[in-house]
């Protein structure tokens, strides 16, 4: 129990300190605000979701202290309850019953008793979705602290990104406002695009550490086989056509739908893993993928395709169904 309660404070305190840095206005200090959740989420899968809660309630409490209480939200809001919630949900299982009961009892006496039952583990495709949640959750949050309504946050948005350009003279001017305008435009999708990557690498951060020090209950997944809800892509095409409405909704129906891209380009990368399995040369093709992505980004909007293609005709269940051995026939 004390030592459970040393790593929930050492856990909260390295959060909190993270999660500060970005006051001092360092790069390095963007890098460790987007990191902040990971001492979290390694209590909360290798001590328990208690661990984690009680890091996150004191570091809380201490931000609150010393920057105010909407300091301390932000941080419990954006850090703490996601580091909680989902190191819950990567713990979270149930025993698989047995099929049947056995017919007769072993025949000899002292026979090594059975071992665990299998464990049905929380799926990773819900997983990302809940992570998709909480982006859209964090994301607004920030959003609406800019004002509340569309006009109020759009002209926010603008003064200040037209502060950092720095408009020299009129001409340099007409076109620095085309583009801020343009990134004012993207700001909330661009926004959610970087809390939904920056979340699921904290997830899959915290696992890896979790699972290389031995801690980690749950067997390490296969991640080409994630697959999200069907009703996940149901809820993308809804916030895709709210886009269209205009005002604060429209804004919020972005985010949704950028955090969904984001959770079916994950499944797109899946599925580019499994139907290249066969492939000579393998390694160096997804290389060249993901550097073209990281290079130019948009490209991710193929592999966005390939995901929600996978998920309405089933790619990869067809590309191992193909691959499997036919079944031997009987003897006769």
């Amino acid at each position: 129990m004390i030592r459970n309660l040393l790593i929930a404070v050492a856990a909260g305190c390295a959060s909190a300190l993270m999660f500060a840095s970005i006051i001092s206005g360092a790069i390095v200090s963007l890098l460790l605000f987007y990191l902040a959740p990971l001492p979290l989420m390694v209590a909360a899968m290798g001590w328990g979701p208690t661990s984690a809660a009680i890091g996150g309630a004191l570091a809380g409490a201490g931000l609150g202290a010393m920057f105010g209480p909407p300091y301390s939200a932000a941080f419990v809001l954006t850090v703490a309850l996601p580091a909680w919630w989902l190191g819950h949900l990567v713990l979270l299982g149930r025993p698989v019953a047995a099929d049947a009961p056995p017919e007769r009892p072993p025949e000899r006496m002292g026979a090594a008793p059975a071992g665990p039952p299998p464990v049905d583990w929380y799926p990773l495709g819900r997983i990302l979705v809940w992570i998709a949640c909480f982006a859209a959750l964090t994301t607004t949050a920030a959003l609406l602290t800019l004002g509340s309504d569309a006009s109020t946050i759009t002209e926010t948005l603008r003064h200040g990104l037209l502060r950092i350009v720095n408009i020299q003279d009129a001409g340099s001017g007409d076109r620095a406002s085309e583009v801020v305008d343009a990134f004012v435009a993207i700001a909330p999708a661009a926004a959610a695009t970087i809390a939904m990557t920056t979340l699921t690498l904290n997830v899959w951060l915290a696992a890896k550490v979790t699972a290389t020090s031995g801690r980690l209950r749950r067997p390490w997944p296969d991640m080409k086989t994630i697959t999200l809800p069907p009703m996940t892509l149901v809820a993308m095409m809804v916030a895709l056509a709210l886009c269209f409405v205009g005002g604060l909704p429209a804004i919020l129906a972005q985010i949704v739908t950028a955090c969904l891209m984001m959770a079916y380009a994950l499944v797109g990368f899946a599925v580019l893993h499994t139907i290249t399995l066969a492939q000579r040369g393998r390694g160096l093709w997804l290389t060249c993928v993901y550097a073209i992505v990281l290079m130019f980004v948009w490209p991710v909007i193929a592999i966005v395709g390939v995901g929600i293609a996978d998920a309405i005709f089933g790619f990869r269940q067809r590309y191992v169904q193909r691959r499997m051995p036919p079944p031997l026939a009987p003897r006769s």
